[in-house]
């Protein structure tokens, strides 16, 4: 049987782009039931840092695991990762399995040892912009987003830092793959993800050595967050509660 607890500790992390801000209509839905519920912004996607250019994934993953110890006082905490913050999460689970709860991979999910996000991205590049949306279009789903949506978002995106980009990321703890996982599909639906897990496929096939999962599919576009935010609150707020 699941049981739940009342107010879990949730973190919302968006992916590259985009800071706290991304997550503002969902956290209006889960504040009702989740007041614990916070978005956090990732180092180098903070617009007004002067050397944001320079964060690395490990200064990301430190500054996730300085929050998740200051929520996580009585309980792990449930961190809910979007698109590339599944670099850095995937670091976290790494170094401190024990401190999470759940993760909750939206339109995401982990990394295997040595991945690399941006493996041939120049290396005098210090960061890369968002692109122009028709470039956007053909890397990711828009659907679900009207032209004020991408509006916001290609006024708000703030450039991704190149060494997060570059920087491979080691994974030694099979630890990781013991936390409790929940997959959102938003783009990709789930029986096809398992599939391609199934198949080796490279950005798929950590999910296949995932030892406690759950499949939900959520049909939209690569951002949810702003397609379907009431919807992505509510699966949120449930696998955030689920002991199972």
């Amino acid at each position: 049987m699941t049981t739940t607890t009342s107010s879990p500790s949730i973190i919302l992390i968006a992916g590259h782009w985009l800071g706290a801000w991304a997550w503002d209509e969902v956290l209006d839905h889960l504040n009702t039931d989740n007041p614990r519920a916070i978005a956090m912004t990732l180092p180098g996607l903070d617009g007004d840092d002067p050397e944001r250019a320079a964060k690395t994934l490990d200064d990301q993953a430190a500054a996730i695991l300085d929050v998740v110890a200051r929520l996580g006082e009585d309980q792990p905490v449930t961190i809910v990762a979007h698109s590339g913050a599944n670099y850095p999460v995937s670091l976290v689970l790494n170094r401190h399995p024990e401190r999470v709860h759940r993760v909750v991979w939206v339109d995401s999910g982990p990394v295997a040892t040595g991945g690399v996000f941006a493996p041939d991205l120049p290396a005098g590049l210090e960061e890369l912009p968002l692109p122009t949306l028709d470039v956007l279009a053909q890397q990711a789903s828009l659907e679900g987003l009207d032209a004020e949506a991408l509006e916001h978002f290609r006024s708000r995106a703030v450039p991704e830092p190149g060494p997060v980009l570059r920087q491979p990321v080691e994974l030694t703890n099979d630890a990781r793959r013991k936390v409790r996982t929940t997959l959102v599909c938003c783009s990709i639906p789930g029986a096809q993800v398992l599939e391609l897990a199934r198949s080796g496929h490279a950005m798929f096939a950590e999910v296949a050595n995932i030892q406690h999962l759950d499949v939900v599919d959520l049909p939209t576009g690569h951002w949810p967050m702003w397609s379907r935010p009431r919807d992505l609150a509510e699966v949120i707020a449930s696998a955030a509660s689920r002991t199972s």
